[in-house]
């Protein structure tokens, strides 16, 4: 009895799997045939401030920020926003800023934040000083082509349209488990955010890369309104959403850097992803869980052997291993152009094994950390550092 619940219980994961699997290559179809829809050229481009926060020395940094210093765009500054003036950072913009004299750059020192995101913090410094209407949000340890700018500032001009996001590939800082994390970042991230988009339009934003305009951060508020929130720009693309202006997912794809090289420090970057995701869109995050196929995979896996059916274990084990490599191939390589999906496809069912685990690690507690700092998430995606908590009692 209790090997064919476990049978049954495995054939359902994999046919949940295998229909999220159909989704992912609808979706992927429907984003290929929208970027082939080339977006008019303006008579003119407007002026840009581009808002790049700074924390510390990052693998691949000074390439991430010189490719921001070689964008095709006639108008443009980059704000770089720092904590303290002795960021390790700042050496690197220092350096670029002498290699390109002709590019405007501003440093704003925040000083210590009072809000618990840090980074939002930093980013209202910075957007007082930006001199252009429109903004480009951008992280640190991200790398774009020089029609990045273009790109995402095309579809602004449309004053219906109030944010513009980018899938972006994952690229490896070094070692077996930044790989695997790249794998993630260019295989099961932009499918999630691909079946988002075709089963109920955008209406979130990815932080690595988001453009926007005054006049809908104004509207919202201000971008302070996102200072207590962990995934800041999740709530952005919603609160533009709420506003009646479009999310636009740009056909353009930037480059992110995995930067955790050791077991450790990469599940715990997981972690905390995924626990800001639990809290902030409970219901889909819950569902995420019937998306993976090798945890099923391999309970069909053992449930068969204990039935002493080898070839229904090794079919039931195929069956996951098969999904997740054309999951790989067709949204890695098909959608995002990531040469390693390609080459690694064989090694992605291994990463979905391991999403698996901290997809379930993200419901064992409500704490994050993030840039040395413990925090506990709130029901409503708010979260509140702990000595603050402290101080409260």
């Amino acid at each position: 009895m209790i090997l064919r619940i476990l049978l049954l219980s495995s054939v359902a994961g994999l046919v949940s799997s295998t229909i999220y699997l159909m989704l992912v290559l609808v979706a992927a179809k429907l984003f290929r045939a929208s970027a082939r829809n080339e977006t008019a050229i303006p008579p003119q481009w407007p002026p840009v401030s581009v808002l790049k926060p700074l924390h510390g020395m990052e693998p691949q940094l000074d390439g991430n920020l010189k490719s921001f210093f070689l964008q095709d765009y006639p108008d443009f500054e980059i704000i770089f926003g720092a904590r303290h003036g002795t960021d390790p950072a700042l050496r690197i913009v220092e350096s670029l800023q002498q290699k390109y004299p002709h590019v405007r750059t501003r440093i704003v020192l925040s000083g210590e934040p009072v809000w618990p995101n840090a980074k939002v913090f930093a980013l209202e410094k910075m957007l007082a000083l930006a001199a252009a209407p429109y903004v480009v949000i951008t992280d640190s340890d991200v790398c774009v082509s020089r029609g990045c700018l273009k790109a995402v500032v095309a579809p602004l001009l449309d004053t219906k349209v109030g944010v513009v996001t980018c899938l972006y590939r994952g690229v490896a800082a070094g070692g077996f488990w930044s790989v695997l994390e790249a794998l993630g970042m260019s295989i099961e991230m932009p499918s999630g955010v691909l079946v988002a988009r075709m089963l109920e339009d955008m209406k979130f934003a990815l932080g690595p890369t988001m453009a926007t305009r005054k006049d809908v951060l104004d509207a919202i508020g201000g971008i302070g309104v996102l200072g207590h929130y962990c995934a800041d720009d999740y709530v952005l693309g919603n609160l533009a959403h709420t506003q009646g202006k479009a999310v636009v997912l740009s056909e353009h794809i930037i480059d992110h850097v995995a930067m955790n090289t050791s077991l450790g420090a990469s599940v715990a970057h997981q972690v905390r992803w995924m626990r800001s995701a639990r809290f902030s869109r409970r219901a889909g995050h819950a569902g995420t869980g019937l998306t993976y196929a090798m945890p099923f995979g391999l309970l069909g896996l053992g449930a068969g052997l204990a039935a002493h059916n080898l070839q229904l274990a090794v079919v039931l084990l195929g069956w996951a291993y098969v999904n997740r490599v054309i999951q790989a191939i067709a949204t890695g390589w098909g959608v995002m152009g990531d040469i390693q999906s390609l080459r690694l496809c064989w090694l992605y069912p291994v990463r979905d094994l391991m999403g698996f685990f901290v997809w379930c690690a993200s419901f064992t507690g409500s704490e994050i950390v993030w840039r040395n700092e413990r925090y506990r998430l709130l029901r409503d995606g708010k979260m509140l550092i702990q000595r603050d908590a402290r101080e409260q009692l």
